[in-house]
């Protein structure tokens, strides 16, 4: 019986609740009913998380004319290996491509005062998800690539940098338009008295990299080590691409007793 379960889970109409001769608007509308049902921001059972993540995959497929041909031809020769000869032909990013799970996600954001599609799937996907937005004189675009992971392989650690860059220079090749990219954070150090770490409050603060004077808000209660983030204060962005955030990692100054014991009776 367990096993019977296990098997339905991988396949695409079972997890959406269709038959395999369900239309276009019922596969949408069976796919907004249980979006809605295990959205993170509703739905915190144990298990939702993997759940949702099925939904998408199933989605992303049987949305895809094409994808849910190839998904159908290996179901009828298959039957419950469908899924794994499925995988086996397609990786993440392949899936994902092109879907509008963005949309769905955002309306639902609008409608129902949930976290926005780049907030959740930023949480659910990791470092194999990104998103992209462009306005240029008569085109715009904003959408997400997700690289994801070959079939069920681990991949090395850069990986997803690497497919980035892939996924940049294929849109450029197709489209003609260049992917904004991100500027760099910037990391610099904060030295702070033990009372200015405690209470907090307004702070002068020479940014070095940019010679700039800033006036900043320090949280009261900072330790040894914490940061600060000031968001979009880190370098330029390509393309059009958002700044990065400069952060500024705190140190607490020692007293002038302590130091001159440092100084003389070294650890």
């Amino acid at each position: 019986m367990r096993e019977i379960r296990i098997m339905s889970e991988m396949d695409y109409y079972k997890i959406l609740e269709l038959e395999e001769n369900a239309e276009k608007s019922q596969i949408k509308e069976a796919y907004r009913r249980l979006a809605f049902q295990y959205h993170p921001d509703r739905n915190q059972s144990p298990g939702s998380s993997a759940k949702m993540k099925s939904i998408n995959e199933a989605y992303a497929v049987l949305s895809n004319p094409e994808k849910r041909r190839d998904y159908d031809v290996a179901r009828r020769q298959f039957g419950l290996g469908a899924y794994n000869h499925f995988r086996n032909a397609y990786t993440d990013s392949d899936i994902f491509k092109g879907s509008d799970i963005n949309r769905v996600f955002e309306e639902m954001a609008g409608a129902f005062g949930f976290r926005n599609f780049d907030q959740i799937f930023r949480e659910a996907y990791g470092e194999g998800y990104r998103t992209f937005e462009f306005k240029r004189p008569g085109f715009s675009a904003r959408g997400f690539i997700y690289t994801g992971r070959r079939g069920r392989s681990s991949q090395p650690q850069n990986s997803p940098v690497i497919l980035g860059k892939l996924s940049r220079y294929l849109l450029h090749k197709f489209t003609g338009v260049d992917l904004p990219q991100q500027g760099a954070d910037v990391m610099e150090i904060i030295e702070l008295t033990a009372q200015e770490a405690y209470n907090g409050g307004p702070y002068p603060f020479f940014y070095k990299k940019k010679s700039k004077k800033l006036v900043i808000k320090i949280p009261p209660g900072l330790k040894e080590g914490q940061k600060i983030r000031l968001a979009e204060m880190g370098e330029e962005g390509k393309k059009s691409g958002k700044r990065g955030d400069l952060y500024l990692k705190v140190k607490i100054q020692k007293p002038v007793l302590e130091k001159i014991k440092d100084f003389f009776c070294p650890h």
